[in-house]
């Protein structure tokens, strides 16, 4: 007995499907690049200008703006750093404990700041020196920056 292949229909096979599917795939990619093409071409302050601003310039200028603006954990960094210079370790360490109790959101920075104070301390009055200045702000991350830059 010979058993013959099952007919073929064109439902779903042969080349409308296959164009039909590379539509579906590149469409949605060319549609959603030429709207961020032509975004970045709108003015969208509404006063008129002569220039247009590409999208290249723009991640430029709010490249160059953020620089500018420096985070608030670099900022209380180099202010304690002065305070060590100018006064002692224990009163920029005061003052870092008082600034995460004023805004928690720099808590997740502490340990790093205080490990540069410990280690500014370090260079500034010696090991053993600054040593006695540590307590347990940060969770002793002051005594590891002095012990790294003493080690």
């Amino acid at each position: 007995m010979k058993h013959s292949a099952p007919q073929q229909t064109r439902r779903g096979r042969g080349p409308a499907r296959r164009i039909g599917r590379s539509l579906a795939f590149v469409l949605p990619v060319v549609l959603v690049l030429s709207g961020t093409l032509a975004v970045t071409r709108v003015n969208w302050s509404g006063t008129p200008s002569d220039s247009v601003l590409t999208a290249s310039e723009a991640s430029a200028t709010g490249a160059s703006s953020r620089a500018a603006a420096r985070a608030p954990h670099e900022v209380l960094r180099d202010r304690l750093l002065t305070e060590l210079q100018e006064e002692d370790p224990g009163v920029a360490l005061t003052h870092l404990q008082q600034a995460v109790d004023d805004r928690p959101s720099l808590a997740r920075h502490c340990a790093s700041i205080a490990r540069s104070l410990g280690r500014a301390a370090v260079r500034t009055y010696g090991p053993t020196r600054a040593q006695s200045y540590a307590r347990p702000v940060c969770d002793t991350a002051f005594a590891s920056g002095v012990l790294a830059a003493h080690g």
